[in-house]
């Protein structure tokens, strides 16, 4: 039974789902904090929580490049869908729909992210050009987050910078 599902919506937009065996409101809570997002998240080292709405992060890309962004939540509908948005540099801006939903047996949650990355196939390729596979990242991603969500630990380790979860 296959634990995630992508989908495509134009050059811009990645969408990948997973299914967790774990009620909404905690997934919803975990996810929500951001402070929690370096444990699943394979390029993300750290972040810093600013105010409730904005946060910090650390990013470590190829060849150990890091970079900082700040992260503004832009709508929060706990349990159900948050937004969030890249605000350091507006022409690069990148854009997060993550959605919490009940799953098809009791307890589980189906999490659902869209992903709106800048400058459309152009970005797409920029990103390539450095190692980074936006479709592949998310889904790692995800399946990292049900791991960590369902057994407390990670061992895929799959799109993520080299011995971080190790």
């Amino acid at each position: 039974m296959a634990t995630t599902s992508t989908a495509a919506h134009d050059e811009s937009t990645v969408e990948a789902s997973v299914r967790i065996k774990c009620p909404v409101e905690k997934v919803y809570a975990f996810h929500r904090d951001f402070r929690n997002l370096p444990r699943f998240l394979g390029d993300v080292m750290a972040v810093e929580q600013v105010d409730p709405a904005t946060s910090r992060w650390t990013i470590q890309g190829p060849l150990g490049f890091r970079a900082t962004w700040t992260t503004k939540v832009t709508e929060e509908r706990p349990n159900v869908t948050l937004r969030y948005e890249t605000v350091t540099v507006p022409a690069l801006r990148t854009y997060w729909e993550v959605h919490f939903g009940p799953g098809s047996s009791p307890g589980e949650t189906e999490v659902r992210e869209v992903m709106k990355l800048p400058l459309g196939r152009l970005g797409r390729v920029a990103l390539a050009a450095m190692g980074k596979y936006p479709m592949e990242e998310v889904t790692s991603n995800l399946h990292r987050l049900k791991e960590l969500m369902e057994t407390g630990k990670v061992t895929d380790t799959s799109y993520a910078v080299r011995g971080k979860f190790a």
